[in-house]
């Protein structure tokens, strides 16, 4: 008994010893492990993990382990300095996440030159919570005074030994990282390697791992075209010498739209889910119902998008490729030589041109536009944009679309075929402009008993008014409405008779599920939340909120004749991929590097992926980050491999399409056959 007291006090000797003497450190040290678990309670709300923990407390220790290096009375601008530098980071990262529930990459933060309008209606949304990080620099310089007012710094000075202290502390740190990384799977580690889940990685590895993870893949896009290239272009032959082997058979659907004048019409954060929705007996979007009972209406189709959002759906429509794993195209590749419908109409004579009422400079798309094969882009400085027609980002769709009409007829007049996009721009997040929406009630008229007085009142329950996703309804209704307006234009001109347009949304809301779960299950009769018993009760999990992230996607025309030709309600599981080879079999073009499908070809059985690993198809939905699926046909039998057959195709087509964006591979590939 006697060693084991004589043990323990020697024990809390040295811990009172050390405490005496690393309270900056340790300080430091605290301060930033803080910061990494709030900023993961605050964005994914779980901290239960300790891998996250143990990781970024190691790489806080081995980092600050290199102020022993220098002199005790210089280490707190040292210490100062990464307090500061997380801070930030995990500031910059919750806004982000608050706007796109992920955490954001160095490679988007060099390219906010290029989403400044974006990033304005993100500072909309702010909250105080994300800026509760900037306090720890605060606490810190406050405790750097308290020691410095008690002299602590020149008492260290004379016992400090630095280069053991650096030594032993980063050694820990080596030692901690060293007993986590040892239970993580050859799946966590590719993840890792590849970026594609950031929320997957941050709840895995931590915020710290992450981030200097991504700083590397950004710091090494540059090298990349210079390493790894013959490793992607064997690949790439061999993939696409395979592919032109499988015969290609005509369909009920090939040429029909042979030298028709197309036009697509990309709306902004249009969600599927609003087909059909009804408040009051009042439809949200009437003039897209519309088009889908005319047209040709995709009901499960999907984007496939990753940091660029919107300029990600552009180049994935036009390419039939996935956007890039790492930066984004319209920014960091757009001088690459890419096969794009443009490119290919033009070739057949046909004038092209993009348009939008946003600045040229967003998304780079002055640049990108004309790479991907645009005669001309149309931006806000076309457009008579002023303060009575601005609408959130720029100028509002009513008056863009009324603005379109001459400069659209007037390329119909100059030019016998034509190919364009117009991208709208109202219904783009926050969706605060409520004020010029025009009114459309979402609250609830009902009959509610009152235990007071004992009788039934009316009573108007306010339930989806003054909500973000009511606020989103109320956009997506004035984006419907001036579409349908710009529609009556398109009906009401003599031109127009010959010409397909293609509406398609660009991408989900970002809205979070507790928006859709309170939407569906909100009781507005009774003014209570449905329990899970209750038989209208929507069991709306993570995976019931990716599975909705569809869009609508609708091929339509004014001709009568074609329009009885085209109507129809195709259910087959499809994605933004599978655009071009489909329009393409329509139209009579081939992209001989698509790697998409022409839908009619592959039907049912076709699977559509995603950046970040997931995939969908007619039968399941697989999630990557958890390396789970689940039956959407209940009916569905899974036969022994076809999750893994499925993740191997998913990874191919997705090195396939990098190993074009990066390397340039159509290009390079294409002048070394010539050569040879």
């Amino acid at each position: 008994m006697k060693k084991t007291r004589e043990f323990l006090k020697k024990i809390r000797r040295k811990i009172a010893e050390y405490s005496s003497t690393n309270r900056l450190f340790m300080s430091y040290v605290i301060l930033c492990v803080i910061q990494t678990v709030l900023i993961r309670y605050l964005t994914m709300g779980n901290i239960s993990d300790f891998r996250p923990l143990i990781l970024d407390t190691a790489l806080i220790l081995i980092i600050g382990s290199i102020g022993y290096l220098i002199k005790p009375k210089k280490q707190f601008a040292y210490f100062f300095t990464w307090v500061i530098i997380i801070a930030l980071l995990c500031t910059i990262n919750s806004i982000y996440y608050t706007f796109y529930l992920s955490f954001t990459s160095f490679g988007l933060i060099l390219a906010m030159a290029f989403i400044s309008d974006v990033s304005d209606s993100l500072i909309e949304k702010l909250r105080w919570l994300d800026f509760i990080y900037l306090l720890t620099p605060i606490i810190f310089f406050y405790v750097h005074r308290l020691l410095y007012k008690t002299n602590y710094y020149n008492y260290v000075s004379k016992i400090e030994r630095g280069k053991k202290m650096f030594v032993g502390t980063s050694l820990i740190g080596v030692i901690m990282i060293a007993i986590v990384m040892v239970g993580m799977t050859a799946t966590d580690y590719s993840r890792l390697h590849k970026q594609w889940d950031r929320e997957f990685i941050v709840r895995r590895f931590g915020i710290i791992m992450y981030q200097g993870n991504d700083l590397i893949q950004t710091l090494t896009l540059r090298l990349n075209t210079l390493f790894g290239y013959d490793v992607a272009a064997r690949r790439h032959r061999e993939f696409f010498a395979e592919l032109a082997l499988r015969p290609r058979e005509p369909n009920r659907y090939t040429d029909i739209l042979k030298d028709k004048n197309i036009i697509f019409v990309h709306m902004e954060s249009m969600q599927n889910f609003l087909i059909e929705l009804e408040f009051n007996d009042r439809e949200v979007t009437p003039n897209m119902n519309r088009l889908a009972r005319e047209g040709m209406y995709f009901s499960r189709f999907y984007p496939q998008i990753s940091t660029g959002t919107s300029s990600d759906t552009e180049f994935t429509l036009l390419t039939s490729l996935m956007p890039a794993l790492q930066g984004i195209v319209f920014t960091n590749y757009h001088d690459r030589d890419f096969i794009t419908i443009p490119k290919i109409l033009r070739d057949k004579g046909y004038y092209t041109f993009s348009m939008h009422g946003n600045n040229g400079e967003m998304w780079n798309r002055n640049i990108a536009h004309a790479s991907l094969g645009y005669n001309t882009f149309y931006h806000r400085d076309f457009f008579d944009s002023n303060p009575d027609n601005q609408i959130g980002l720029g100028i509002s769709d009513s008056a863009f679309f009324e603005q379109s009409i001459p400069i659209l007829e007037e390329i119909e007049r100059e030019h016998s075929r034509y190919m364009g996009k117009v991208i709208t721009l109202s219904h783009h997040s926050p969706f605060s402009d409520l004020d010029k929406y025009g009114e459309f009630d979402l609250s609830y008229t009902t009959m509610r008993f009152n235990e007071r007085t004992g009788e039934y009142e009316e009573v108007i329950d306010p339930y989806l008014e003054g909500t973000r996703i009511g606020n989103y309804l109320k956009s997506a209704r004035y984006a419907d409405q001036a579409m349908g307006e710009w529609i009556e234009f398109i009906q009401a001109s003599d031109y127009f008779k010959d010409t397909v347009f293609v509406f398609y949304g660009d991408h989900e809301a970002r809205l979070g599920r507790r928006e859709f779960y309170f939407l569906y299950n909100y009781d507005p009769v009774t003014g209570t939340m449905r329990e899970p018993d209750d038989p209208l009760y929507v069991d709306y999990d993570v995976f019931q909120h990716e599975i909705n992230k569809n869009t609508p996607l609708i091929i339509w025309t004014k001709e009568e004749r074609l329009q009885r030709v085209l109507r129809s309600n195709i259910d087959y599981v499809m994605g933004m991929i599978d655009i071009m080879p489909t329009i393409g079999n329509m139209m009579g073009f081939f992209n001989p590097y698509a790697l998409g499908h022409d839908i009619f070809d592959v039907r049912e059985n076709n699977v559509v992926i995603f950046p970040n690993g997931n995939f969908i198809t007619g039968d399941i939905f697989f999630m990557n980050s958890r390396d789970q699926y689940i039956l959407i046909n209940p009916n569905a039998v899974i036969e022994v491999g076809l999750i893994e057959r499925l993740k191997q195709y998913t990874d191919e087509r997705l090195q396939i399409s990098h190993g074009i964006i990066v390397h340039d591979l159509i290009r390079r590939e294409s002048e070394k056959g010539e050569e040879e």
